[in-house]
């Protein structure tokens, strides 16, 4: 195996506030204070955010004049990225709640597999609808799915919820088309093709034993109610329900566009098309998860409710759909803000930068600076793509390397920008909330969940990594 020296010095170096110590300590106990907050004194998660997001900027000494620009950079850039698909989900996902669509596909779903293997069924389900899909998008589009699941035979909704959440987490995490590895694999030079394989021959074991059997466990020990979150319907009788094949179309839809710009945007990198071209920006601007979400909307609308329910009641639908999801929203936003401040004070780069000298392999040096930035600053992105740009100058002066083992080194990346997923991370807010969780819950499941997928992803990377 290859070592590590010199990892960081083509990176263009952060000049924080303080030394790598005291911004860390600054980190902790920010998050301590938040959960203090949260947990004990029963603050709202969106003020108690909102606050130590201030006073870390303030501690960390970001420059006044940068402070509330830093603030809300951070919110909204995460809100552009989430308000849109957590809307436009929530409306077509309640269309197919009130509509009997989601039953429909429930019954498919278990008549297939088996009501015992009703949570394998979600997981597999996710994985394929994963596969071009964004994880938030797709995870708002399954809850009625889950829901209507979990309503029907009973039990904790983490039974059927954790194996479907971790399905679109791995897939995203790991498999290109999505950004993350698409990115790491463009900056380390490995091939994408392999990297989709690899992905998946280390990403399909990852979710079975670490979302799908643990969702099962961690549904028999937290018994959680199905939330209500999405409103609550009456069964609709089956001869008025939309058929399997018309659900089916509706969620492959977005599927099948949002794939449409992830490959051609993939084809056009490798030169097969100009990316430029006309006919490809136009191609991939319906690929994009908004529009590629609008577009199943106004067809859901049309085609699954119009038939079914007069325009007014759509309307109320639709405005009604809303409502539960804005403070999961504004949540969601205040916890991109409170991780855009840890990275504006320089925090996850100083930490990355201890970790210079330590001389491990490279594989087990990219895991945890990825690891670090990961808790650092919460975003699994910024981690995964931070990480590769630090580490690529090592991996082109290391002669003899395989696109195997670039391949296994971006897969576990991938695998330390999921673990610990925690309160200065989007994605902990938009589960916690939209499963109606308290912190300490999902703390105690969606941190743990996503754990258990980077540490079983990479223990796998570097097995393989071994064997070349």
């Amino acid at each position: 195996m290859s070592r590590l020296p010199g990892l960081l010095t083509a990176a263009e170096p952060v000049q924080p506030a303080y030394s790598t110590g005291v911004l860390l300590g600054i980190a902790v106990v920010a998050v301590l204070v938040l959960l203090f907050l949260i947990m004990k004194v029963k603050i709202h998660a969106f003020v108690a955010l909102v606050l130590v997001s201030l006073l870390t900027a303030l501690a960390t000494r970001i420059p006044l004049g940068d402070l509330m620009p830093t603030l809300l950079d951070g919110f909204g850039s995460t809100l552009a990225s989430v308000a849109l698909l957590v809307g436009l989900g929530a409306m077509i996902g309640r269309l197919l709640e009130v509509t009997g669509g989601a039953q429909t596909l429930a019954d498919t779903l278990i008549s297939r597999f088996g009501e015992k293997r009703a949570p394998f069924a979600l997981g597999v389900a996710s994985l394929l609808f994963g596969f071009p899909i964004f994880f938030d998008a797709g995870l708002v589009v399954m809850l009625p799915i889950i829901f209507s699941v979990a309503r029907r035979f009973g039990g904790s909704v983490l039974t059927y919820a954790l194996p479907a959440a971790g399905a679109f987490a791995v897939m995203h995490a790991f498999v290109p088309p999505h950004p993350g590895p698409v990115a790491a694999g463009e900056l380390l030079g490995a091939d994408i093709g392999l990297i989709v394989v690899v992905g998946l021959l280390i990403g399909l074991p990852t979710w079975f034993l670490g979302a799908y059997l643990y969702g099962v466990w961690a549904g028999k020990r937290f018994d959680l109610p199905v939330p209500s979150i999405l409103g609550e319907v009456e069964d609709v009788p089956e001869q008025s329900r939309p058929s399997f094949g018309h659900v089916l179309v509706l969620l492959l839809l977005p599927l099948v566009l949002i794939f449409l710009n992830t490959g051609l945007n993939t084809i056009a990198k490798s030169g097969v098309v100009d990316g430029d071209a006309t006919w490809v920006q136009a191609l991939r601007l319906l690929g994009q998860t908004p529009v590629a979400l609008l577009i199943t909307l106004l067809v859901a609308v049309f085609t699954l409710a119009g038939p079914r329910l007069g325009r007014a009641e759509i309307e109320k639908l639709c405005n009604d759909a809303l409502g539960p999801v804005c403070a999961i929203i504004l949540i969601t936003g205040a916890g991109g803000m409170f991780g855009g401040v840890l990275r504006a004070s320089g925090i996850g780069e100083a930490l990355a930068g201890s970790l210079a000298g330590i001389g491990l392999p490279i594989i087990v040096a990219a895991f945890i600076i990825s690891t670090a930035l990961r808790v650092a600053q919460g975003s699994a992105t910024v981690a995964l793509t931070t990480t590769a740009g630090l580490i690529a100058p090592t991996v082109a002066a290391t002669p003899g390397m395989s696109q195997l083992e670039l391949a296994c080194i971006v897969v576990a990346i991938a695998c330390g920008a999921t673990v610990l997923s925690h309160v200065n991370d989007s994605g902990f807010w938009l589960v916690g909330r939209f499963l109606d969780m308290d912190v300490k819950t999902t703390l105690k499941t969606w941190t743990v969940l996503e754990t258990l997928l980077g540490v079983i992803g990479f223990a796998l990377a570097f097995a393989i990594s071994l064997l070349v």
